[in-house]
């Protein structure tokens, strides 16, 4: 299968039904997308897929059609995404394992919506931090938002 992956053709010689998830992580060696409970419920797995927030655990891999970032496509050379620069001014993660999940959601809310208010955060941030790091997160989502 090819796919086109932080801006690079990639192809992977995988089952079509293989998660998107585990064609990252395992064929592709990007393992900044972590896998947290397999359901498309926790988010930790989040990629942008054409810009769009999607859950790559329940990604089949022939639908990764478009355009995939993952959270190694955010940065630009040494410079960190404006959403990554707003985590660590913030102080957002606490043990870090759904970060990269939140920062891929975050950074397709502020794709959609340049200026969300809070409702809009709270709507689309529906990724699950067990560290309860939120208000830091919505602070570091109005801060990127700001910058």
């Amino acid at each position: 299968m090819k796919f086109n992956i932080n801006g690079v053709d990639r192809e992977a010689d995988v089952e079509d039904d293989m998660p998107l998830l585990w064609v990252l992580r395992d064929e592709l060696n990007l393992t900044g997308t972590k896998f947290g409970c397999g359901v498309a419920a926790c988010g930790a797995c989040t990629v942008l897929m054409d810009g769009q927030a999607v859950r790559s655990c329940s990604l089949p891999a022939s639908a990764a059609t478009g355009k995939i970032t993952t959270i190694e496509g955010l940065k630009t050379g040494d410079t960190l995404s404006k959403v990554q620069a707003a985590w660590i001014k913030h102080q957002v993660p606490q043990c870090g394992y759904c970060q990269s999940g939140q920062i891929m959601a975050a950074t397709a809310l502020l794709q959609a919506k340049p200026a969300p208010s809070e409702a809009d955060i709270a709507e689309a941030m529906t990724n699950i931090c067990r560290c309860g790091m939120y208000q830091r997160i919505r602070a570091a989502i109005l801060d990127a938002a700001a910058s």
